[in-house]
């Protein structure tokens, strides 16, 4: 009797253990499913995140280079004084690698560039500022091919011979400071060349010089009618100041940069730098793909920045 006793609370303690193994193990395979469950969602939270390369302005060029391109074809590009220099050099390398074919490239402005696009006149535009909303929701799109800075420059001719502050640059843009004296130890009216609004380097100018504010308009203001950089070297004279692409002046022997805080236009640091685009309309034209495919080739991005 008394071994009964002894053997039934270990027959008890038996059963409890085994039920406690038993819904430990229940909880701990509902929780592997949870957290199998929870994993995938995230894996494919994860794989579904849109990539950098959705279209943009200066999306990643989509189009690759062509292996042949027909006999007879031509090429139109119009936009941007800016890229007169790397149009010229893709127009010449373009024609080498594909012989027979024709690209011809005009420089009235960026805005000129893009109506030319929109209008059937041109395949491609050589713009030098961002495309607006507005602008992409007509088809255009964008692939930026350089990065450029915008350089203020004066006249060998000019006494001024230091620099200016990011401050005082906008207050000469912009009509507040307007003597010489103000920025330096020479005295006069300080002549201020502006480019026409057309001018796709005038609105990246007015974005990041003077903080998206309207430029002047004193006596001491000269709108040029044309965006084209040597008439504006040309007018600076002994008091003025404008700015131009830095890949057009970079040579000028006539002409010489105003540093900014102290930094010139070579440095990766200059506070005026910008992208420069090529531009096209969806669905792209066998022309415009031809070109941009070759223009976006490692070899021809060397010979870009070689341009520069």
């Amino acid at each position: 009797m008394s071994q009964k006793n002894d053997t039934l609370p270990l027959i008890i303690a038996l059963f409890v253990t085994l039920g406690l193994v038993g819904a430990g193990a229940w909880w701990f395979l509902n929780k592997s499913d949870v957290d199998i469950a929870i994993n995938d969602s995230e894996t494919q939270t994860s794989t579904s995140t849109p990539t950098a390369n959705s279209t943009s302005t200066g999306s990643v060029n989509p189009f690759s280079p062509p292996g042949t391109v027909a006999q007879g074809t031509a090429i139109k590009i119009s936009g941007s004084t800016s890229m007169v220099k790397i149009n010229e050099v893709l127009k010449n390398r373009f024609e080498l690698q594909y012989p027979g074919t024709t690209v011809m490239p005009t420089a009235s402005g960026s805005s000129k560039g893009i109506e030319d696009v929109l209008t059937g006149m041109a395949n491609v535009a050589a713009i030098s500022r961002p495309l607006s909303p507005e602008e992409e929701a007509k088809g255009l799109r964008a692939i930026s091919i350089a990065t450029d800075a915008i350089a203020i420059v004066v006249s060998k001719e000019n006494p001024f011979s230091t620099g200016l502050t990011a401050q005082q640059a906008q207050g000469i843009f912009q009509g507040s400071i307007t003597d010489w004296s103000a920025v330096s130890n020479i005295s006069g009216t300080i002549r201020v060349i502006n480019r026409p609004a057309v001018s796709g380097t005038h609105g990246t100018f007015q974005s990041l010089v003077l903080d998206g504010a309207p430029f002047g308009s004193g006596e001491n203001f000269t709108t040029m009618e044309q965006d084209a950089t040597t008439p504006i070297l040309r007018a600076l004279g002994s008091d003025g100041i404008s700015y131009a692409t830095y890949a057009q002046i970079a040579s000028q022997q006539t002409v010489r940069t105003v540093p900014i805080d102290g930094v010139t236009p070579e440095s990766n640091l200059y506070p005026y730098l910008r992208s420069l685009y090529y531009v096209y309309q969806e669905p792209a034209s066998p022309e415009a793909a031809a070109f941009l495919g070759f223009a976006g080739t490692p070899a021809m991005q060397e010979v870009i920045k070689a341009a520069q």
